[in-house]
């Protein structure tokens, strides 16, 4: 049953050295609050699990938290690469970090398999592809019914999931609202959650908007709530705050250079007590 917490402490006790983390949200509600305070805790030897890493990825990379990314597309979107990414694994700095590529396909059924319990996803995917010369974690199976030739790959499962949405109520259920990706597959495919929110109110069900079909994650699946706001900008909360595309453009410049890039994360992360 979901538990409130302050940021700090609900990193503290969950996301562990050498843990398997997943933040997702798609295009908005991306945590970026709870990532910047894994940077701050100075968290060690990550696999990193997102459908597209973007900044916050580049961020973590950057800052030396990460020691393996699993994804499915990775950039600054709208702008090019992620340099922070790129130098870690072309160049070894701050040191060498792993990747293992698929498509957004797999991984959404990935996520989908984990939350089911299921140890493997089955798709019709990757025909024609390279990808499957690269990533031993692809694998073809033959249909038991029909015969046909299948994509399959391992769910995941992550030691930890953490998301950003608008609401918590008081029984510590959850509202995401917008655009939704994996976040609620996520939660239930992990061990351990953490959901970072706007605000809390008292009971979803008398919110204005709210509707039998809303995406609820239930207080059931999540460990930890906190409190975190403007906990997803510079992209966007539905409802709340637009996404702040000028730093998506300014990031490229800042991401390129390692000491611009590393007096950025001193004056706006470990510096900072809020989100930056």
């Amino acid at each position: 049953m979901a538990e409130f917490l302050s940021l700090h402490d609900a990193v503290a006790r969950y996301v562990e050295d050498g843990a398997t983390v997943a933040m997702e949200g798609f295009t908005h509600l991306i945590p970026f609050a709870a990532g910047h305070e894994v940077i701050r805790q100075k968290k060690r030897d990550l696999t990193l699990i997102r459908m597209t890493p973007d900044l916050i990825y580049d961020q973590l990379i950057g800052a030396g938290c990460a020691k393996k990314v699993i994804f499915s597309w990775g950039g600054n979107p709208g702008v090019g690469s992620l340099h922070r990414l790129r130098d870690a694994v072309e160049k070894g700095w701050p040191h060498r970090v792993e990747i293992l590529e698929h498509s957004h396909a797999a991984m959404a059924c990935a996520f989908e398999a984990g939350a089911a319990g299921l140890p493997l996803a089955v798709l019709r995917g990757y025909v024609g592809s390279e990808l499957p010369s690269v990533n031993d974690q692809i694998k073809f199976i033959e249909c038991p019914f029909t015969g046909e030739r299948l994509a399959a790959v391992p769910s995941v499962r992550p030691d930890v999931s953490i998301v950003h949405a608008q609401k918590a109520d008081r029984a510590g259920n959850v509202l995401v609202e917008g655009i939704v990706g994996v976040q609620k597959e996520a939660v239930l495919a992990a061990k351990k959650s953490i959901v970072t929110v706007e605000e809390i109110v008292e009971d979803l069900r008398t919110e204005p908007g709210y509707h039998p079909n809303t995406c609820i994650i239930p207080g059931w699946a999540i460990d930890a709530i906190a409190v975190a706001e403007k906990g997803s900008l510079p992209s966007y909360a539905h409802g709340y705050y637009p996404r702040n595309n000028a730093f998506y453009k300014e990031w490229d410049a800042i991401a390129r250079d390692r000491d611009t890039f590393t007096a950025w994360i001193e004056e706006n992360v470990m510096n900072a007590g809020g989100n930056a």
